[in-house]
């Protein structure tokens, strides 16, 4: 793939996944891997999309006060150590079951985005601004919804954390980023309003990355210059994608993203 080529690709790829909230990497593993590229080399390009389009998203979605810090940091301690463990494998798998594996993720992305539900708490009338933020000692907190403020709390946390670790296996493995699992993981499991799950999840899973990008380095599989400019692509993508959050609907997003999903996974796996 030649440089403008890649560079639109990644800049495309992050905008999507960031509006989506599924994280770029889903889909621009998939196509450079369809494109010819070996699936070793790019997964790290997949990870660095996914800590550029972090890095972007993050003082949006901070300043909306949609990110639960707490809930972040307990749950990447899980999801960073499985990413070191799916890194160090990945390097023995071959590139045809690498194809296989990336395909099934893409179909599994795909399902998962496209049963995802709403809004899941509803606003509580008795709260006012003052009441938005984390609640200091807890994995609960209140988050501004228009005009309105709804309160939630993350339940069964050791489930959560195996999701979590779940994620962090597969970013390791195919270097497709964990948010497609991290934030359905938060919004079904853990029950966390899918507003939060996903800025959350999109806060954290550069953090995923950086872990799985440390080992892909020792290994020789980062060809720096790609690198840079996926990063570079991915932050305009990745700015460009949380902007377009408060235009778009996110169903109509990941319905049409868990299509794109589909048609990926089945030709990574048809054409291994």
């Amino acid at each position: 793939m030649n440089p403008v080529t890649l560079a639109i690709a990644a800049f495309i790829t992050a905008a999507i996944g960031t509006l989506g909230g599924l994280g770029g990497a889903i889909l621009l593993v998939p196509i450079l891997v369809l494109s010819g590229m070996e699936a070793k080399y790019a997964a790290p390009l997949g990870l660095v999309s996914v800590a550029a389009g972090s890095l972007a998203a993050a003082p949006h979605q901070l300043k909306a006060q949609v990110v639960n810090q707490r809930l972040g940091v307990a749950t990447e301690i899980a999801a960073s150590s499985a990413a070191l463990i799916g890194a160090l494998v990945s390097g023995l798998l071959g590139h045809a079951l690498l194809s296989v594996l990336l395909g099934v993720v893409a179909l599994v992305a795909a399902f998962a985005g496209a049963r995802r539900k709403g809004i899941r708490n509803l606003p509580d009338p008795t709260l006012s601004i003052a009441d938005v933020g984390e609640i200091p000692g807890t994995l609960a907190g209140v988050y501004p919804l228009g005009d309105e403020f709804v309160p939630y709390r993350a339940n069964r946390l050791p489930l959560g954390l195996l999701g979590m670790g779940m994620a962090g296996l597969i970013s390791g493995l195919s270097g497709v980023g964990g948010g497609w699992v991290k934030t359905p993981t938060a919004s079904e499991i853990m029950h966390v309003p899918v507003k939060v799950a996903a800025a959350t999840s999109t806060f954290t899973v550069g953090v995923t990355a950086a872990v799985g990008l440390l080992v892909y380095e020792s290994q020789g599989r980062i060809v720096i210059s790609d690198a840079a400019l996926v990063a570079a692509a991915g932050l305009i993508g990745g700015t460009v994608g949380v902007r377009l959050q408060h235009v778009l609907p996110p169903p109509l997003v990941r319905r049409g993203l868990s299509a794109i999903l589909a048609v990926i996974g089945v030709l990574l796996i048809v054409r291994r």
